[in-house]
């Protein structure tokens, strides 16, 4: 049985949460953004007393590594290298667009939604950057890229060409981008399905596990967050 750790802090909301194998036995959120360091480092201890298990008994500790938060990114995978690398333990690093592609397809099956059938089925995750960038990646029913991660700007044209080649399913907190661009009367008889839904410990359970099989981890020296585009900080104001 694989007993994993997993530190979500790549958005507004943080989530931790302890699964063995497929199952999420311990978990818990924090809707404050600026607190997640805090919220990690008390939240790991209180959850491992709740669920009845030892750090040490750990067989790897997975995170996040964006897109998404500049600063959440960096407090949750300083927290998860540091538990790592003291605990020994292997780091698995997940991309949040494939975890918000992974609760698409875990709601068409919830719904048995006849899409998932579908092997034209392309499944948009998107994470707002401001104005109509965003970070996405498309992907397959089986989670296989059909575009890469990449930092990109929403236009009609997009939505066209991705229409033409089959459904589309759009999720994350890009969005509500979409619906503004589809808005369009030329877009009615074809129009994306927009999912309502984030994902959660299940998908970073689920996704960590098949890394963990597949010998797939981090270099603690050197992992980095993908933050898909430099960071801009806004000069001083002297």
């Amino acid at each position: 049985m694989n007993t994993l750790l997993h530190i979500d802090t790549a958005g507004p909301n943080a989530l931790i949460g302890i699964s063995q194998d497929l199952k999420v036995i311990a978990s818990k959120q924090n809707n404050l953004s600026n607190t997640h360091g805090e919220f990690v480092q008390a939240g790991v201890e209180e959850l491992c007393k709740e669920a009845g298990i030892s750090l040490k008994d750990m067989d790897a500790i997975s995170v996040t590594m964006g897109p998404g938060s500049y600063t959440g990114l960096r407090v949750g995978l300083a927290s998860a290298k540091g538990l790592a690398f003291a605990l020994n333990k292997p780091l698995i690093g997940i991309s949040t667009l494939s975890l918000l592609a992974k609760a698409a397809v875990r709601h068409l099956i919830e719904t048995r939604d006849a899409l998932l059938d579908d092997k034209q089925l392309q499944v948009f995750s998107m994470i707002d950057a401001r104005r109509m960038e965003i970070f996405g990646a498309i992907y397959n029913s089986s989670l296989k890229y059909l575009a890469p991660e990449k930092a990109m700007i929403l236009d009609e044209s997009l939505f066209h060409t991705l229409l033409s080649n089959g459904p589309l399913i759009c999720i994350g907190s890009g969005v509500s981008k979409t619906k503004i661009l589809t808005q369009n009367t030329e877009f009615q008889n074809k129009l994306p399905l927009f999912l309502d839904c984030a994902y959660s410990i299940n998908e970073m359970a689920t996704l960590a596990v098949v890394k963990l099989n597949a010998n797939d981890f981090e270099d603690l020296a050197y992992s980095a967050p993908a933050y898909l585009k430099d960071y801009y900080q806004k000069p001083l104001i002297k």
